[in-house]
């Protein structure tokens, strides 16, 4: 199985997105990576295993970059060159942390979308109590979707749950302000009702507040919501443990010990609040396995990100399983 690693993205990167790729390769599996960038930047790094390989790209798109300017200017930078391998077979998937906008433009113009789905979706993993995670899909990639695009986001995540997290009926539940059928926006009412419908396990409208208990394991909403629910939780577990630390500097002598007791205990809490510990977002929609990682990804995310996003999509053959349903 061949990755493409799109090297010079991210806030971090090269090194974060190298050293997590050389954490990816080394872990037993039968992963090809190939590194895509600045091979001279690349080799600064680390010694490369033999599993791990170099296709050298001269441009980078930054942030600061308008999104389809850069994909069609930039033809020569990693990310276009990553995604390209995609489309022509040379990779089984692609992992980048850049530019989110071109890595989504460039995923629909350049791999294509899937005949008959006309809205991507971003569907990261947001975090539970059980440890379990929820899929979450759209967060961000479409912000006006139309009730028939959030019916075929839940189509895909009920995949994607089965395929890659082994839930033989996922629950399928509607984003809204209300448990009551009645509730909510336009969009959330005719899309109820399509769910309602279909042969899907759906258990009806799910709060906000219900996400993180694991109410339901595919949670479909628009774009522009799904991205503040997204951010809304990250800042909170960002603040959450922020306090934890200031609490145990200003407590004194007994808060120490206390937190060195429970240094364990609170190191798994804060993984399983981190949505990143499950890696990245893959673009469902796409005709080709496309996962986004968090700008600010470190080592860690991209590993988690190939292993537990790429690796999986591409041995359980998701978007085969995804093609098909469409064509059905």
């Amino acid at each position: 199985m061949k990755i493409a690693v799109d090297a010079m993205g991210g806030d971090n990167a090269p090194d974060a997105i190298v050293k997590g790729a050389l954490a990816a390769a080394v872990a037993g599996r039968d992963i090809e990576i190939i590194l895509v960038g600045n091979g001279d930047r690349i080799k600064d790094i680390a010694l490369l295993p033999e599993n791990v390989s170099i296709v050298e790209a001269a441009e980078t798109i930054e942030n600061e970059d308008k999104p389809l300017m850069a994909i069609r200017r930039k033809r020569n930078s990693s990310m276009v060159v990553a995604l390209q391998m995609v489309k022509d077979g040379t990779a089984d998937a692609v992992v980048s942390a850049g530019n989110t906008g071109a890595f989504m433009a460039g995923a629909s113009l350049i791999v294509g979308r899937i005949p008959g789905l006309t809205k991507p979706a971003l569907a990261p993993v947001l975090p539970t109590q059980d440890g379990k995670g929820t899929v979450a899909l759209d967060i961000g990639a479409t912000m006006d979707p139309k009730p028939e695009n959030l019916f075929q986001y839940a189509l895909m995540g009920n995949l994607y749950a089965q395929t890659v997290f082994g839930i033989p009926e996922p629950r399928i539940g509607l984003l809204n302000v209300g448990i009551e059928p009645e509730k909510g926006n336009e969009l959330a009412k005719q899309t109820y009702q399509l769910l309602l419908q279909s042969e899907l396990n759906f258990i009806g409208n799910v709060e906000a507040r219900e996400v993180m208990q694991g109410r339901c394991d595919v949670l479909i909403c628009d774009g522009f919501v799904g991205n503040v629910l997204l951010k809304s939780m990250e800042g909170v577990a960002q603040s959450l443990f922020s306090e934890m630390k200031q609490a145990v500097i200003k407590g004194g002598v007994k808060s120490k010990i206390g937190a060195l007791l429970l240094k364990k205990d609170l190191k798994a809490l804060k993984d399983k609040l981190d949505y990143a510990e499950y890696g990245g977002s893959p673009l469902l929609g796409i005709n080709g396995i496309c996962i986004k990682c968090h700008g600010s990804a470190d080592a860690t995310n991209v590993k988690n990100a190939i292993l537990k996003q790429a690796y999986l999509l591409s041995k359980n053959h998701t978007i085969a399983s995804i093609t098909k349903i469409m064509e059905e």
